[in-house]
């Protein structure tokens, strides 16, 4: 408890401001709920808007143990409103889906494991990559998917898939890009993690690539750039 009360004491406006960016997004949410969205619009508003608290949580060098916290008790939340509807707007998404859930443990996988090793960057591309490579994939693919497949009951469009693979590339080139310009071993490394995160989103069921497209991006991106220098 009181590792808790001095984390908060020291780290207290920053994690105002997530929380703040928190209400923003569940407000915008709400906003497009009441203007006549439907609920796929409003459940990506918060897909994509609230996985950028692991940006905030890198810029202010937020600790490891705050995040994986924080994504306990928010999956903690996610369980309890599969029984209750607490977040019925966020859950409701027309098929059985643990995605809330496994987008809360993501988080705090990552954090957990990339803030102390020193590369909370690779984090920071699994979450995006989760949040708009894979919002934006079932936006797309839902509106303008015409080429469809299935993999393992799955059904996935090839516009969505490429919405994921384009997203995906262009979230690692905005992370490594920023941090060590543009390289060979930056185009290398943005097409593998894009080819990795979109195999991983076709195969994955029942909002289990809130889990796996992060974490397998992660280590992608991890191993590729360890390797190519």
């Amino acid at each position: 408890m009181g590792q808790l009360e001095t984390g908060f004491a020291v780290y207290g406006w920053q994690v105002g401001i997530v929380l703040a960016w928190l209400l923003v997004i569940g407000g915008a949410s709400e906003g497009a709920r009441r203007l006549g969205c439907g609920s796929e619009i409003t459940r990506k508003i918060v897909h994509i808007g609230a996985g950028h608290v692991i940006l905030l949580a890198w810029w202010f060098m937020l600790p490891a143990w705050m995040g994986v916290v924080a994504a306990m008790i928010f999956a903690g939340v996610a369980l309890v409103s599969y029984r209750w509807p607490i977040l019925p707007g966020i859950n409701s998404v027309g098929r059985r889906s643990w995605g809330t859930f496994f987008y809360a443990v993501s988080i705090g996988v990552l954090m957990g494991w990339c803030w102390p090793r020193g590369y909370p960057y690779v984090g920071v591309i699994g979450i995006l990559i989760m949040c708009w490579g894979d919002g934006l994939a079932a936006l797309v693919g839902q509106r303008w998917g015409r080429h469809g497949y299935e993999v393992l009951g799955e059904k996935k469009s090839l516009e969505g898939s490429l919405t994921m693979a384009i997203a995906s590339a262009l979230v690692v080139f905005a992370v490594l890009g920023g941090l060590q310009g543009i390289t060979w071993s930056l185009v290398v490394t943005a097409l593998g993690v894009a080819i990795a995160s979109t195999c991983l989103e076709a195969v994955s069921k029942y909002g289990v690539d809130n889990l796996t497209v992060p974490i397998g991006a992660a280590v992608v991106a991890l191993g590729l750039t360890q390797l190519l220098g």
